[in-house]
């Protein structure tokens, strides 16, 4: 313990007790190797079955998922329409979790109609009504990034009164916890892109087609975007994709395939043999902190794990199930039934 004395009081002025801790103790107390999760006890019957079944269960448990993203994009077609919903539904995917709050909104309040009756502007009013052109200062930004900047104050000038009220506030983004690659100012930007390039897209995503789908996003340029991870950043010395792959992926697996799933007429139809073939050949790209601990959950120390992950299928498939068994479950799995559901499937 050292001589500094410390005051600390509450808000009423109360004395706050404290305990003087031996720091060398600490390590023994809070073990930084706790672990993430414990095997549940579908290990078991899930190790008993054959690799074939337990990939017929993951296989199950993706085309129910599938289905579900797909009701939910048919609802919003019925009210937006489907230009209208897809372009929400990629938005909503370009913000990723850290922004997909922000980058719904924008897709709300700035819709595809109308980015494309002000196609020439439609960059600008984005960055505008994202709340990223409140400093009119150019000597902010660096001598590379001036020009571009004031294009889009030129672009956003005439708007800004009528749109004022769409300005989303500062504190709607989160910034500190995205990689420079993936800044909001960067995917802004690749869906400004979008709604300009939108009949391309169109014609891409009405192939049903994957490749068709990767070429048109890996295509994707832009002169200031391809070389700046912000407005106020150093440009780049070399060039970066607009999209990368893994968010490409994120868009085929949760936008485009449940969206070309909504040409069915019935809400309950199975994916097509081919739509299913396609989805089901998808390479995983990423993986999360629910990701993991769902495959500890349902699979353990099973040597057959990391091969049960490697398809964005799969993957689907074992959150599907962690949600809708796992999650639900408060008697810390002693009386969640998918034990006994494995143990009858067929």
């Amino acid at each position: 313990r050292g001589d500094r004395e410390f005051f600390t009081r509450t808000k009423s002025n109360r004395n706050v007790p404290q305990v003087c801790i031996d720091p060398a103790t600490l390590p023994e107390v809070f073990n930084a190797n706790v672990p993430l999760a414990r095997p549940g006890r579908c290990q078991a019957p899930l190790k008993d079955l054959p690799e074939e079944q337990v990939c017929s269960v993951l296989d199950a448990a993706a085309q129910f998922r599938l289905r579900q993203k797909a009701n939910r994009i048919r609802n919003k077609i019925d009210t937006h329409g489907r230009e209208e919903a897809l372009f929400q539904e990629i938005a909503s995917a370009l913000g990723y979790k850290e922004n997909k709050l922000p980058f719904t909104l924008l897709a709300q309040r700035l819709p595809l109609r109308l980015l494309r009756e002000n196609v020439r502007d439609c960059e600008a009013l984005l960055f505008g009504g994202a709340g990223f052109l409140e400093t009119p200062d150019l000597d902010v930004y660096k001598k590379s990034a001036r020009k571009h900047v004031r294009q889009l104050w030129d672009g956003w000038w005439p708007h800004r009164d009528e749109l004022q009220r769409f300005i989303l506030p500062a504190n709607t983004w989160r910034l500190s916890s995205t990689r420079p690659l993936n800044h909001p100012q960067r995917r802004l930007a690749a869906l400004a892109i979008l709604a300009r390039d939108w009949s391309r897209l169109q014609r891409a995503s009405g192939k049903s087609s994957v490749a068709a789908a990767n070429d048109f996003f890996e295509a994707l340029e832009h002169p200031f975007w391809n070389f700046h991870y912000t407005l106020t950043a150093a440009a780049s010395p070399k060039k970066m994709a607009l999209i990368g792959q893994s968010r490409v992926a994120d868009i085929l697996a949760n936008v485009l395939f449940p969206f070309w799933l909504t040409h069915n007429a019935e809400a309950s139809t199975p994916p097509s043999t081919h739509l299913w073939a396609e989805y089901a050949k998808l390479p995983a790209q990423l993986s999360n902190r629910r990701l993991e601990t769902a495959a500890t959950r349902l699979f353990g120390n099973d040597s057959r794990r990391q091969g049960f992950l490697k398809t964005v299928a799969h993957q689907q498939g074992l959150l599907q199930i962690y949600e809708d068994f796992c999650m639900q479950d408060n008697s810390d799995c002693a009386q969640c039934p998918f034990p006994e559901q494995l143990r009858k499937w067929k």
